[in-house]
């Protein structure tokens, strides 16, 4: 019981904050050192889903690491997965760690991955799930859409028509739309329509499906997760950073290894 409540003090905050909250609340004083070996010796299962799932949205988090040669501080990208109203997992450059962990998963024949526009969202949701999925279905944040579309600026009545285009999957109405236009941000905007163009379907029909259209399950969930791994002043051991998105999951999906009674 008490290395539970030390793993879930960890969960939530510093190593030294959980060691203060460790003897303000049981009257023991353990030193942050000893809880941060705690951490890293206790075995973790991955998160799992028990339940079929249909929906995942996937996106990138930002993790500080210790620069082995300068010992300085440098980001660096995580990767996280909602599968939707189950279970939350992160992965810290192992590709192939979440690629079998997807695997493991309940996953509908017919499945949903969500993201915004990073390639490397797409490279995951490519192979998500392995060969229980028959088909995957890739859609583009509807509000992540929306967001780049209002960078063009300009008239709000051009761009209510294009968004309202858009709603209804009309890429090819859009592009039309901005053929005659050769502003920097209209050519950007272009080139993202044209990349993700297989991405954006007819929202308004998936709406009415009951069909996700945005990622905003991952993004809170990295804002979450991004409340204990950067803390202030924050820099991680590589190795450590695995374990840390781990603990942090748990806690976030109420996994039964941070239970009292586990």
């Amino acid at each position: 019981m008490l290395e539970t409540c030390g793993l879930r003090l960890c969960a939530q905050s510093s190593y030294q904050q959980a060691a203060e909250n460790y003897k303000t609340l049981l009257g023991i004083e353990v030193g942050h050192s000893c809880l941060h070996r705690l951490v890293q010796q206790t075995p973790l299962p991955n998160a799992q889903a028990y339940q079929s799932v249909s929906t995942a949205s996937i996106d990138g988090g930002k993790v500080r690491v210790r620069c082995q040669k300068t010992g300085k501080g440098e980001w660096r990208d995580y990767k996280a997965v909602s599968l939707h109203d189950v279970t939350c997992a992160a992965f810290f450059q192992q590709p192939q760690a979440l690629q079998a962990w997807s695997e493991a998963q309940p996953l509908s024949p017919i499945f949903t991955c969500l993201g915004d526009g990073h390639a490397g969202v797409w490279k995951i949701a490519n192979l998500f799930g392995g060969q229980q999925v028959v088909l995957r279905r890739q859609v583009l944040d509807w509000y992540h859409l929306v967001e780049n579309l209002y960078k063009l600026g300009g008239s709000l009545v051009r761009l209510a028509r294009m968004k309202n285009l858009l709603w209804h999957g009309q890429v090819n109405a859009v592009l039309s739309a901005l053929s005659g236009l050769s502003r920097p941000e209209t050519q950007r905007f272009r080139d993202y329509l044209l990349e993700h163009s297989q991405r954006i379907p007819d929202y308004a029909y998936y709406a009415r499906l009951g069909i996700a259209i945005g990622s905003g399950s991952v993004e809170s969930q990295i804002k979450q997760i991004a409340a204990r791994v950067k803390v202030t002043g924050a820099i991680w051991h590589r190795e450590n950073v695995p374990q840390i998105l781990r603990l942090r999951c748990a806690y976030l999906n109420n996994d039964p290894c941070l239970s009292i009674s586990a």
